[in-house]
């Protein structure tokens, strides 16, 4: 990591190299439960999820442990859509499946931790665990650090404005 404070702090993105981990790493000026919020909230969520050239929307939102969620994605006319069951939500934590259903056979299981930092920022830890390691690589090729990126940049822009 530099030294330098950028306008958005990047990602930390790192895929194990013994098991089909993806591991993301990102520091928010936000409370835990504005990030939490941020990643529950349906209307907040696709405000801010993937990168800036798509437009989603929610198709079923049920955040609770044992609830469902789909969204679509739509990018030049074309759709992609999205889906997962949560398995946990907690004031501080989110475990869940997600699958693209372009690809149904490839589900991950994510888990999501929002770390109190004590000055007014928030550390979100991300775990995607995949099926395999051709699925995990698949992944890491199809251009997710950019929705990552540009993602989570918006959703800075969101706490900046007092949005969440």
């Amino acid at each position: 990591m530099t030294t330098t404070q950028p306008r958005y702090p990047e990602a930390t993105i790192e895929a194990d190299a013994k098991v089909p981990i993806i591991r993301i790493t990102r520091d928010f000026r936000g409370s835990v439960s504005q990030l939490m919020r941020a990643h529950t909230d349906p209307e907040l969520f696709v405000r801010w999820v993937g990168p800036d050239a798509i437009t989603s929307r929610i198709i079923e939102w049920d955040v609770r442990n044992g609830g469902s969620w789909r969204y679509v994605s739509e990018h030049d006319g074309q759709e992609y859509g999205f889906r997962g069951c949560f398995h946990t939500v907690a004031d501080d934590k989110i475990v869940q499946t997600f699958t693209f259903e372009g690809m149904p056979d490839e589900v991950s299981l994510e888990t999501l931790w929002f770390d109190d930092l004590g000055d007014g920022t928030t550390r979100l830890r991300a775990q995607s665990l995949c099926d395999s390691f051709q699925a995990r690589d698949g992944w890491l090729a199809s251009g997710m650090e950019a929705g990552v990126a540009e993602g989570y940049a918006a959703l800075d822009r969101m706490l900046a404005a007092g949005e969440l």
